[in-house]
């Protein structure tokens, strides 16, 4: 399978500015997503091309400095999947499948990028997206969150086929006494699309559900667009997503309990299970 996988990389993040050139012990936030998307590919026979995404002449020095694809992307883009649609159409290619990356996703295990890649060889798929089984430790952690007002965390249920029925910002499934043995899967936010899904994706309008959740995934739900939940194991490792410099820290804190994904970060780097 060809596949291209797209690190989105913009400078101008309203939290945190020049987010993706943040240091994360000592190791830019870009070059570890790149380094780790580059392992996935290098995991399944050296399959995939990475590209990143960006929209500032920084970040593009950057990744030219790595020795990393970069292509330049317009300012007006609004979120990560109009920016891989916009490299599909500027490289001309069709890979089998484009898989977008965000360029802060640094604790996300090659092993899972590889398994979205693997999820993607099925003919039937259009969409495709991973998702971990939550511990009762975990859920419990979320469900304190949540009652404390925090947004963050998403979950997604499933038909039986591994199609996604519903994502949300809310914990689901509502699990009376006694259910407790239904698993709660945190949704990762890592894509995986068809070339022609993609583009017809960023064609259609915002409905009335993404707009309420404000989850650009439940566009495709509602447009009749089947998205795939791969489940995946995170082998003892923590989801933290980076929207701020407290979560930079609380992500380099986690990377000092758990150790590195890498054994190096120069893009030829093993992962570490």
């Amino acid at each position: 399978m060809n596949a291209l996988v797209v690190i989105p990389a913009r400078w101008g993040s309203t939290r945190f500015p020049g987010k993706p050139l943040a240091p994360v012990r000592g190791v830019p936030m870009l070059q570890r997503v790149w380094a780790l998307a580059r392992a996935a590919a290098a995991s399944r026979g050296g399959e995939g091309r990475v590209v990143i995404a960006t929209d500032d002449d920084r970040i593009a020095a950057f990744a030219a400095g790595l020795g990393a694809e970069a292509v330049m992307t317009d300012p007006a883009i609004c979120n990560g999947t109009e920016r891989a649609a916009a490299v599909l159409a500027r490289l001309g290619t069709r890979p089998d499948l484009v898989v977008n990356l965000q360029g802060d996703a640094v604790l996300t295990p090659p092993w899972v990028v590889a398994a979205l890649l693997e999820a993607g060889r099925d003919p039937a798929v259009r969409m495709v997206t991973p998702a971990a089984r939550m511990s009762a430790e975990a859920l419990a952690r979320l469900t304190a969150a949540k009652a404390a007002g925090e947004v963050g965390g998403t979950t997604v249920v499933t038909a039986r086929n591994g199609d996604a029925l519903y994502f949300s910002k809310s914990i689901i499934p509502f699990r009376r006494s006694g259910a407790e043995d239904v698993p709660v899967l945190r949704h990762i936010g890592l894509y995986g699309y068809r070339p022609e899904t993609l583009e017809a994706l960023v064609a259609l309008p915002m409905g009335p559900l993404e707009r309420a959740e404000s989850l650009e995934q439940l566009r495709a739900l509602e447009h009749g667009i089947p998205i795939r939940v791969v489940e995946v194991d995170y082998r003892g490792r923590t989801h933290w997503g980076v929207d701020s410099e407290d979560d930079l820290r609380r992500c380099e804190a986690l990377i000092e309990a758990e150790g590195e994904l890498l054994d190096r970060w120069d893009g030829t780097g093993s992962a570490r299970a």
